[in-house]
């Protein structure tokens, strides 16, 4: 069966989580992980402890500002779960980005499938090379304008 990823609703799942404290990706996986709505059969701990183990396999960050921190492997068990939570840190992050700009803009997926998370990381990179995209990413934006930004370009 095929699978189609709605970037719009799966940010509207997630929400957004704003001006989180941290130097470092584990401390504002910590905080979010404490914050954020967590997946059926898993406590914040476990979720963070995924996020900082994938990150030590090899940076999330992607360039333009921008991380997709994600755990190894699909944890979430319900496909109704899966969602991103945008996050902005309250000082952007040296996360070691290819195009070594600061990160200041994460969005944490949380994915029921590999072929749904392919899909998402997919779709968000395309989104990253928009200027337009960007532009309304760096306002910190609502929910409905990152989803407005996100469906109006298709």
């Amino acid at each position: 069966m095929e699978i189609t990823v709605d970037l719009a609703e799966l940010i509207e799942r997630g929400g957004i989580v704003l001006d989180v404290e941290g130097f470092e990706p584990s401390e504002i996986y910590s905080k979010v992980c404490s914050l954020i709505s967590i997946p059926t059969g898993l406590s914040p701990d476990e979720l963070c402890g995924e996020l900082c183990a994938r990150e030590k396999v090899l940076s999330t960050a992607v360039g333009f500002g921008f991380a997709l921190p994600h755990p190894r492997r699909p944890i979430v068990k319900n496909e109704s779960e899966s969602k991103i939570v945008v996050i902005y840190p309250k000082e952007k992050l040296d996360m070691k980005a290819p195009d070594s700009r600061l990160v200041y803009c994460m969005f944490l997926i949380l994915s029921s499938s590999t072929q749904a998370h392919l899909q998402v990381l997919g779709k968000l990179a395309n989104l990253f090379r928009n200027v337009e995209f960007r532009k309304v990413m760096e306002n910190k934006p609502s929910v409905k304008e990152i989803c407005d930004c996100i469906r109006t370009l298709g």
